[in-house]
């Protein structure tokens, strides 16, 4: 079955160039107008994704991210006019996995969504009976049913903080950099990738399954370089 992806855009001429390059994808793909359209057709057709762009008559996109955080995990791309920093970084402080700034290009947005898709979707189980279970003190990651425990209570996380947990966690005591998880992670192998991204989510991360965020016992960051798993 096709993946649908709800695309929430005002302006007409780029919501269809959205629909058109999403469907040559074999996405299925509803369109959502305003921010209140968008909330109610995330309740109504239960999208696998959302393309958000920030500008939206009445609520704005970031609204939209904050309301849909408090009870949807599904990946959330933003769209955003502005260039300031302060933009980017509040979309992902809201709780987006990934932003694109416009003009954009069509085959990178393409190719972002399907790593999300695959990210939020595939599965990170190995097939060949190789572990599948990760414990970590009171952590338990299920890679196989994509969930996390912490002492028995499940812990909520977004599409991006599994998937970047369950890297760390298979790699422990393993340094990598910031660049080098946007490649492993949010698959930036062809286009470029703002670091501010992973800082944000680490620091989103810590704060769901460290005891004390501001000093982590899992997730460590070793200075000038990036971040490691201490198990």
């Amino acid at each position: 079955m096709a993946e649908r992806i709800l695309v929430v855009e005002d302006e007409a001429a780029v919501a269809r160039g959205l629909q058109y390059a999403l469907l040559q994808e074999g996405w299925s793909v509803d369109i959502a107008r305003s921010g209140e359209d968008a909330l109610r057709m995330v309740e109504d057709s239960a999208p696998d994704l959302a393309i958000l762009d920030v500008r939206l008559p009445g609520i704005s996109g970031f609204d939209v991210c904050r309301e849909l955080r408090r009870s949807h995990t599904i990946p959330i791309m933003m769209l955003t006019a502005r260039v300031e920093e302060i933009d980017k970084v509040l979309g992902l402080e809201l709780g987006a996995d990934d932003y694109m700034t416009k003009p954009f290009s069509v085959r990178e947005l393409v190719s972002r969504v399907r790593a999300l898709l695959r990210r939020a979707y595939g599965t990170l189980a190995p097939s060949d009976g190789r572990q599948s279970q990760l414990h970590a003190g009171p952590l338990h990651i299920d890679l196989e049913r994509r969930r996390v425990y912490k002492s028995d209570r499940r812990i909520d996380l977004t599409t991006t903080e599994f998937e970047l947990l369950a890297y760390l966690a298979r790699h422990p005591g393993i340094v990598f950099t910031r660049d080098q998880l946007l490649r492993q992670v949010w698959d930036y192998d062809n286009f470029v990738g703002d670091e501010k991204t992973v800082n944000v989510h680490v620091r989103h991360l810590r704060e769901k399954i460290e005891d004390h965020p501001d000093d982590p016992s899992h997730i460590i960051t070793v200075r000038g370089v990036g971040y490691k798993f201490a198990g």
